[in-house]
């Protein structure tokens, strides 16, 4: 597994997955990054090395799960010719196991197959570097039903980011260290969708994890 990230002049950079990563791109006020954690990555890194010219993309949508992101690959993730792919999904195929949308939710087997295809499509085609984001809830309770299902994904994630020899940026073991010191409150109203500071927090825990 990658313990960090070389940037090269002209890399692109595409980060992909939900809401999280979406973080209202397409409102005039937050074009073209976001809000969120994309936002504070994206200006770090232009701020920090602005010889190297570097693209950024963010392809986010919200409600997506790693369903939609296979509907959507090529168009939001190849085509981009990426030279770094960073993904964040997984908590919509979880949460809609628990809300009533079963039909929509993504099971533990087609998660892990689906996120290994298109892990193996943009790495052939490309050979790009990976980072992998755990998926992950601002929670205090580990007996909540769907804190303990988000526990498999988790796994599926560190998994793939061994065998595909990505950087892993392991939120959910540092929110849950994080949550004995601050409140799961104070860092999201509804334990997924992340206030702007928790998103500049995540930022630079993507920044760490990435060594950039």
């Amino acid at each position: 597994m990658q313990t960090k990230i070389d940037l090269k002049s002209n890399s692109s950079i595409v980060f992909i997955g939900d809401s999280i990563t979406d973080a209202d791109r397409f409102d005039p006020a937050y074009r073209p990054f976001g809000y969120g954690y994309v936002h504070f990555v994206a200006y770090r890194l232009l701020a920090k090395y602005p010889e190297y010219n570097i693209s950024v993309i963010n392809t986010g949508i919200s409600g997506d799960t790693i369903r939609d992101l296979d509907y959507r690959w090529e168009k939001d993730c190849l085509s981009h010719k990426p030279d770094i792919v960073s993904v964040l999904i997984g908590i919509n195929d979880v949460f809609r196991q628990y809300s009533g949308a079963l039909d929509t939710a993504v099971l533990l087997d087609e998660y892990q197959l689906t996120y290994k295809r298109l892990l193996s499509l943009v790495k052939e085609k490309y050979n790009c570097r990976l980072i992998l984001m755990e998926p992950f809830m601002f929670c205090d309770d580990k007996t909540n039903p769907a804190y303990k299902s988000l526990q498999q994904y988790i796994h599926a994630v560190r998994a793939l980011a061994e065998e595909f020899d990505a950087v892993l940026v392991p939120l959910q073991e540092l929110i849950d260290k994080k949550i004995k010191q601050v409140s799961p409150e104070k860092f999201s109203d509804d334990m997924v969708h992340p206030y702007m500071w928790a998103h500049a927090w995540i930022a630079e825990r993507w920044l760490e994890a990435t060594k950039l």
